[in-house]
């Protein structure tokens, strides 16, 4: 028996994907966390085999949170399940510590197989997240602009590229607006602009824009 805790800040979602998982009678659902926090919690305590993980929830999350998991549970599989189809959401994911990496608009053929490959120890990408994997090994000083941003400052450009004001991000993320606004400079400086505008046209051009929550 595989059991899962699955983590998403939408009621819908989570109810979705328990349906998906019924036909299973494998995979049991260990239980449930709506945010970065309870997901931490749940870890702490225990008890089950793999974390299906959204990237984006309140509180903690991201590849920050993926990181935290791996330190505090080193054994435990993690599977990213998102909205974010751009390999770079994957590949810094994993590089973080998840085993897996699947796209929502996948899970209702795909969830069940990744989860059973994941809790086996083997990792669930995609060809084309494979490929960038290697092509960071094999030229990692080939790199988009993007690319030269470290974790965090990726997670604050796709959320400003995104339509979130620094004091949303701040508060998302439990950072100072200060802070945010640090992030904001380094992005700017790191990747050669001056204006949101260019950001945006950026993002747009090398398909890393997604629908924000509400």
């Amino acid at each position: 028996m595989i059991r899962i805790v699955i983590a998403d800040d939408h009621t819908i979602m989570r109810e979705g994907l328990k349906r998906i998982l019924d036909g299973a009678p494998d995979i049991e659902i260990a239980g449930e966390a709506t945010n970065g926090f309870e997901v931490l919690a749940q870890v702490r305590q225990g008890g089950f085999d793999l974390l299906l993980l959204d990237l984006s929830m309140p509180g903690r999350s991201g590849v920050d949170l993926i990181r935290q998991v791996r330190s505090e549970a080193p054994k435990l599989s993690i599977l990213i399940l998102t909205m974010h189809e751009e390999e770079q959401y994957a590949v810094r994911a994993i590089r973080a510590g998840a085993q897996g990496y699947l796209t929502k608009e996948s899970a209702g053929t795909q969830l069940v197989g990744a989860i059973r490959k994941v809790a086996s120890g083997r990792p669930y990408i995609s060809t084309e997240v494979a490929e960038q994997l290697a092509l960071n090994i094999m030229a990692p000083n080939e790199q988009l602009l993007h690319k030269q941003l470290s974790d965090r400052e990726f997670e604050v450009f796709s959320l400003l590229v995104g339509g979130k004001s620094i004091t949303d991000i701040a508060n998302g993320l439990h950072l100072s607006v200060k802070t945010v606004s640090t992030h904001k400079t380094r992005i700017m400086q790191k990747m050669g602009m001056t204006s949101l505008s260019e950001m945006v046209q950026y993002a747009v051009a090398h398909r890393l824009l997604f629908p924000m929550k509400a």
